[in-house]
């Protein structure tokens, strides 16, 4: 009796042993997955700034660049996506040690290694936003914008271009323009807005270029009228470029965490030498054993 239940309690306390091992995270892998897909996205990425396919740019030309432009580029960033999710979840899926025998039942095994993906696919994702953060504020600490004046509007990096045309003068006038081209700056900003420019603020502008350029007031008064269209037009295109951007990035983070899961159980099976389905019946020349047969 003695030896049966000492028999009853090992089985037992082994059992819970491989129900706990098939349930926990091996973050090994899953760091490995993380750092596999954070090297594969560089790569894709720069090597779609270099072809022109970039989803921002800093350069004010970026704002008159087309619809299509803009649509194909955050087009290429869910196919980098894709591939950079796959690899980092193929990655996590085939270094995971498979589950224990005791506790793999079923599709348990299937979804301890689609978890692991689906972890590594997280890690990776916050990794990224935090260096994007950091970079970001980093660049808008050191802009000149910031650094020249604390009167400098959120327009200048947008409207700049606008802000030269309205106080271009033959001559530079001496006097400080940082003021003017900020306030000058949040009075464009308005043109997007429903009501516009009001004639208050168009008037005042006017007389401010009279003032700042030696313009004849009718002079001024077409120069103001052309940037408030110009500045029109380029808030409309940025704005409709940060939404292809926000829905692009939010596109493929979704579909890159169904890839991630889908990956990783790809290379569990590969590690296991289990059967795939007949859509990665591709991926088994990379497989050496030979239970890697697709599902007939």
């Amino acid at each position: 009796m003695a030896i049966e239940t000492l028999v009853r309690e090992d089985v037992m306390e082994g059992g819970l042993v491989a129900a706990e091992e098939s349930r926990s995270i091996q973050w090994s892998s899953v760091i490995a997955g993380a750092f596999a897909s954070g090297a594969m996205s560089f790569i894709l990425v720069s090597f779609g700034v270099a072809i022109g396919l970039g989803v921002s740019s800093a350069s004010p030309t970026w704002r008159d660049a087309s619809a299509a432009l803009a649509l194909l580029s955050g087009l290429y960033l869910i196919i980098q996506a894709i591939i950079s999710f796959g690899f980092g979840g193929y990655i996590a899926g085939r270094t995971a040690r498979p589950a224990p025998g005791l506790a793999k039942i079923e599709d348990d095994g299937e979804r301890r290694d689609g978890l692991h993906g689906l972890t590594s696919w997280a890690m990776a994702v916050l990794i990224g936003a935090t260096l994007l953060a950091i970079i970001g504020a980093a660049a808008l600490e050191r802009s000149p914008v910031r650094s020249a004046s604390g009167n400098a509007s959120s327009a200048e990096p947008l409207l700049s271009y606008e802000l030269d045309k309205l106080f271009r003068a033959p001559r530079r006038p001496p006097a400080d323009m940082r003021e003017a081209r900020a306030e000058a700056g949040r009075i464009l900003m308005t043109s997007s807005s429903h009501s516009g420019v009001v004639l208050d603020d168009r008037n005042y502008l006017a007389q401010q270029v009279t003032a700042l350029t030696g313009l004849s007031a009718a002079d001024a008064e077409k120069r103001v009228d052309a940037s408030i269209v110009d500045a029109h037009t380029a808030i409309n295109r940025a704005r409709r470029n940060s939404v292809i951007v926000a829905f692009s990035i939010a596109a493929a983070a979704l579909i890159g965490a169904a890839v991630a899961w889908a990956a990783a159980v790809a290379g569990g099976r590969h590690r296991d030498g289990e059967p795939l389905p007949n859509w990665m019946a591709s991926s088994n020349r990379f497989h050496r054993g030979r239970r890697g047969m697709p599902v007939p």
